[in-house]
């Protein structure tokens, strides 16, 4: 009996410590949610735009420079450009028809355009980050995870064409890519039953180029969306803090 009491005892005992410790940890993690985040409606106006502008800043250049150096797209499966899809039968042709090298030459030049025409989207993206008003700064946080590179695409898109296509155009010229899809084309129209091809290789490129970069700004504004260690400075780890 005597024995049967102490075990009884001893069981409350823990029971109490368990119960104990369990409130205690709840104590602890609503502490930690109180004194590491805030509501979106706790943040100034003036915070909301300058969180949102240094993502935006931080994100279009961290694309732009991981595309604008060599085999930054060649060298990305996620983003390198591949043959004109319109255009496809003319490798399948030629690699059959002992043109392989040819082909893989020519898909490593129209990359190496899009490489040198990458340094082409920072100023066009900084003049996007400085002209966000607060409604856009705000639907950018309450937004989709990748609603900021929305509004970069909304914003700049035309500008990058234009400001991407002549530097394109200079590039497959300067590196004789032009060239090479006249000879690739004229090879390939000279065999008997095939449809002739011509493809606008400068508007292709320019479109491949920004589908591209705009895929790696998404990226990063994930990382900075979903990862705390991606958001380098105070003003980041406030903003996308309260925006969960």
């Amino acid at each position: 009996m005597y024995m049967k009491k102490i075990l009884f005892g001893t069981t409350l005992v823990l029971l109490y410590s368990l119960q104990a410790q369990i409130n205690l940890n709840k104590i602890k993690d609503a502490a930690k949610k109180v004194g590491t985040t805030s509501s979106v409606s706790s943040l100034s106006e003036s915070e909301i735009i300058q969180g949102l502008k240094e993502a935006l800043t931080q994100g279009s250049g961290i694309a732009s420079q991981a595309l604008n150096k060599q085999d930054g797209y060649f060298k990305n499966p996620k983003v390198k450009i591949p043959f004109p899809e319109d255009a496809v039968r003319v490798a399948t042709t030629l690699r059959n028809a002992g043109l392989g090298k040819q082909v893989d030459e020519f898909e490593m030049l129209l990359n190496r355009a899009a490489e040198d025409a990458a340094k082409e989207a920072a100023p066009i993206f900084k003049s996007a980050v400085t002209n966000m008003t607060f409604k856009d700064a705000k639907n950018i946080l309450t937004g989709p995870d990748t609603a900021a590179t929305g509004y970069l695409r909304k914003t700049t898109y035309s500008n990058l064409f234009s400001a991407f296509s002549p530097h394109i155009n200079k590039a497959l010229q300067a590196r004789a890519v032009t060239a090479k899809w006249k000879d690739l084309t004229t090879a390939y129209n000279k065999i008997p039953m095939t449809k002739k091809v011509n493809t606008d290789l400068v508007g292709f490129t320019t479109h491949k180029a920004l589908k591209g970069l705009f895929m790696m700004v998404a990226d990063e504004e994930l990382k900075i969306r979903k990862d705390p260690l991606a958001r380098t400075t105070s003003i980041l780890q406030k903003v996308f803090g309260a925006s969960k």
